[in-house]
């Protein structure tokens, strides 16, 4: 077995797919398929169960993955420490970002880090979805909100401090709201990841400082943040949003600052990336630098 058998074998397990693993490392399914063939048996084992519709890990599988993560790892470190500093860390990297983050301070710094490191090729998603992160193949995502993925390893940011906004054209046409009571006499947008979810409210802490939700009926729901805040500068209502990226828009006049007594709690932000004990290269270069420039954007304490 060699390092590129391992690397083809563990993609393959990380997105149970070997199509979408072809498609990553670049290979032809049929590569793919025939790598983890003779790895299986070299070492006299099955590793991969496959049906028509999955890929999943066998037991033996899952042993030999993690050690085969832990290999692929150490070696790319043994390969940088002869390599001159000059040449920079070569690979892939592929991260998932929050659109704004990503449009507003990410992209435009990148090509300082790719200054860096001009042999390393990045992959940047920006989709509202909530990607799986061991699944699709993502080195580490940026997630903003509350963390539920207890199988990730998460590196805290700091938090989004939140604004409550509307359009000038809204407020004059139908009065800005004072009190809580004045917002049963005005029109909300809601962001909801899914349309089809439940739920949706104002969110506010209340002098005790605890998270409280006031039930609203949702005249426009939208499942993507470019159109939330889209919603709001075409006067379709209120919305709660990142001060990040509605500040600059207050500034100028395009919206205004409602309710500030009743703002949402502010939201966490976070590294995740997956539970290994050692992390390539790239990705500690690539983490540390999202660090410093995301880190500086956010509020250190809720």
């Amino acid at each position: 077995m060699d390092l590129h058998e391992l690397r083809i074998f563990a993609t393959v397990a990380e997105l149970a797919s070997f199509s979408r693993a072809a498609e990553q490392l670049g290979l032809a399914k049929g590569r793919v398929s025939t790598a983890v063939q003779q790895l299986e048996a070299q070492l006299g084992t099955r590793l991969l169960q496959r049906t028509t519709r999955s890929v999943r890990v066998t037991p033996d599988g899952e042993r030999f993955l993690d050690r085969c993560k832990e290999l692929l790892t150490e070696a790319e470190q043994l390969q940088a420490m002869f390599q001159p500093a000059s040449s920079g860390l070569t690979g892939r990297l592929r991260i998932d970002l929050p659109n704004t983050l990503a449009r507003d301070f990410v992209l435009p710094r990148l090509p300082e880090f790719l200054a860096a490191h001009p042999l390393l090729e990045v992959g940047i998603s920006t989709t509202d979805r909530r990607v799986d992160l061991v699944h699709e193949g993502f080195d580490c995502v940026l997630r903003v909100g509350a963390l539920v993925d207890s199988d990730l390893v998460a590196r805290p940011l700091g938090f989004l401090r939140m604004r409550n906004v509307a359009s000038p054209a809204y407020l004059r046409a139908h009065g800005t709201p004072q009190t809580l009571a004045d917002l049963a006499q005005h029109r909300v947008v809601h962001y909801m990841p899914s349309l089809n979810a439940q739920g949706a409210g104002w969110d506010y802490v209340d002098a005790g400082g605890q998270h409280r939700t006031l039930p609203m009926r949702a005249h426009v729901t939208v499942n993507g943040t470019d159109a939330y805040q889209a919603a709001a500068l075409a006067g379709l209502g209120l919305i709660q949003a990142p001060a990040l990226g509605t500040e600059p828009l207050i500034a100028a006049g395009r919206l205004v600052d409602v309710l500030p007594e009743f703002r949402a709690p502010a939201m966490p932000v976070s590294l995740m990336l997956p539970h290994r004990r050692q992390l390539a290269p790239r990705v500690q270069a690539v983490m540390a630098w999202l660090t410093q420039v995301i880190a500086p954007q956010l509020s250190p304490m809720a």
